[in-house]
């Protein structure tokens, strides 16, 4: 009996070896075949590229075998590559669509299969919903289809096609950053890879950048690839040592972004979001609307406000924000888990692309990142934030669940002042929020809250998670 498949708010993910089996993958590469084959595009082809997991490259190999043996012409990356490399040479090749390799930032024994739409982002909701239904019509057969060929016989045969992404990622990269600007400012960058997709990538562009973490680790070292503050202890250590004027960390697909300012405090995505924002409108002159998901600050809704800018809020997962940048003038559009997109690159996250992006502000201001975060703080008042997942059984989650669901009138003796459940439950209280939402992904319940103080933002998750 094939084990469930279960796709998420970014794909299909799942643990290696108990649901993220060779056999699983094969049933959605044949399903992901099956949505494409009709696509507008579908004579180039899709796009297909992986991270630097366990085994990666070997689930990606199979997934092309898959596709190109159902008649579609696959490019294979030649090597590591991070998610939005994939999205872009999406564009470039002008592909029906693209397959990423890869769990992001979840632990180790995670793997994963990202969809991307021909625009070069996340597959938009209603997309995803028609794979799974391929993927129903294919879970009900007891055999994959006969007569597959080997995945060297393809590439022989031209069916599979390797190519090199890297170089091409740069070279567009180089055209919408002032990589000029930064060399001439003599910003050090201090970058943690976290062993992720983006090893020794940024190199070509910038050599003088210290690398940290680069290394082929498929344990990720013992740490979550995730740009957070708790697995960047080491990254805040080296900065706050001096010597450098700003840390980036990406996570493992690189699609992500972390910042460390120049004393080894951490600069979570609320801030960048802000900063980028700040710095399109007011250095310039960019207009647009803009996009954020339920989690983000309510600093970015004061901007709007002061900029006269039309604000969007979605629910989580790039894929609602990538919707509304494919339809609207998008300025930039972000989530708190340090995603954002913007305006003339990609409807995509891009960590990459996005720390160049900071360095360059840094350079067009001629101020270090601490003093460019306490701006925003000064103008729109102080804003603190924090996240905390507990990992938890189906049945806690249930009773968690069910809790918030019904409502609470207080949490940490503040009154609740209102409610939004678009998605997960978000209660308001003075000057603050509290939201409650279980992972998409992974066994566990994600607590967010931002007040006007940390001392209230602990006090809230305190109460919230009952620890």
């Amino acid at each position: 009996m094939p084990q469930a498949i279960t796709f998420g708010t970014d794909g299909w993910r799942a643990v290696i070896a108990d649901d993220y089996t060779f056999a699983n993958l094969e049933r959605v590469a044949l399903a992901t075949a099956h949505y494409f084959r009709r696509h507008k595009k579908i004579k180039n082809g899709l796009v297909i590229g992986y991270d630097a997991r366990f085994m990666s490259r070997e689930f990606a190999e199979k997934s092309a075998e898959v596709i190109a043996n159902a008649g579609i012409r696959v490019k294979l990356a030649d090597s590591i590559v991070t998610t939005p490399m994939i999205s872009l040479l999406t564009t470039l090749e002008h592909a029906a669509g693209g397959v990423v390799i890869t769990a992001s930032h979840n632990p180790p024994k995670w793997n994963g299969f990202k969809i991307k739409g021909d625009f070069g982002g996340p597959a938009h909701p209603e997309m995803i919903a028609r794979v799974e239904q391929e993927l129903a019509r294919v879970m009900k057969r007891k055999t994959l289809p006969a007569g597959a060929q080997t995945f060297d016989k393809l590439v022989a045969k031209h069916r599979i096609v390797p190519i090199s992404m890297r170089q091409r990622y740069f070279e567009d990269l180089a055209t919408k950053i002032d990589i000029g600007r930064i060399k001439a400012a003599r910003t050090r960058i201090l970058y943690d890879v976290m062993h992720g997709a983006a090893q020794n990538a940024i190199l070509s562009l910038l050599p003088d950048v210290t690398l940290m973490h680069e290394a082929f680790n498929p344990s990720f070292g013992g740490v979550n690839p995730e740009p957070l503050a708790q697995n960047l202890g080491e990254l805040m250590g080296r900065m706050a040592a001096g010597g450098y004027d700003i840390g980036i960390a990406t996570d493992g697909d690189a699609d992500r972004i972390g910042a460390v300012d120049e004393r080894g405090t951490f600069v979570d995505s609320h801030r960048i979001f802000s900063l980028l924002l700040k710095y399109f409108v007011e250095q310039k002159g960019m207009s647009g609307e803009v996009v954020k998901s339920f989690s983000v600050t309510q600093m970015v809704d004061r901007q709007c406000a002061k900029y006269g800018l039309t604000m969007h809020e979605t629910a989580i997962g790039f894929k609602h924000i990538c919707r509304l940048m494919t339809e609207r003038d998008v300025l930039i559009g972000g989530e708190e888990s340090g995603g954002l997109g913007v305006k003339g690159h990609l409807p995509e996250r891009d960590g990459i692309f996005l720390g160049l992006l900071l360095a360059e502000v840094m350079a067009v201001r001629g101020k270090p990142l601490s003093a460019l975060v306490q701006e925003l703080m000064d103008e729109f008042g102080p804003h603190e934030f924090q996240r905390v997942d507990v990992h938890v059984t189906e049945r806690e989650k249930a009773a968690i669940i069910k809790k918030y669901r019904r409502g609470v009138h207080s949490i940490g003796g503040f009154a609740v002042t209102g409610r939004k459940d678009t998605d997960g439950f978000k209660f308001f209280v003075d000057n603050g929020w509290v939201l409650v939402r279980a992972s998409g992904t992974e066994p566990l319940i994600r607590f967010y809250a931002e007040a006007d103080s940390k001392d209230t933002v602990q006090a809230l998750l305190a109460a919230a998670t009952g620890r």
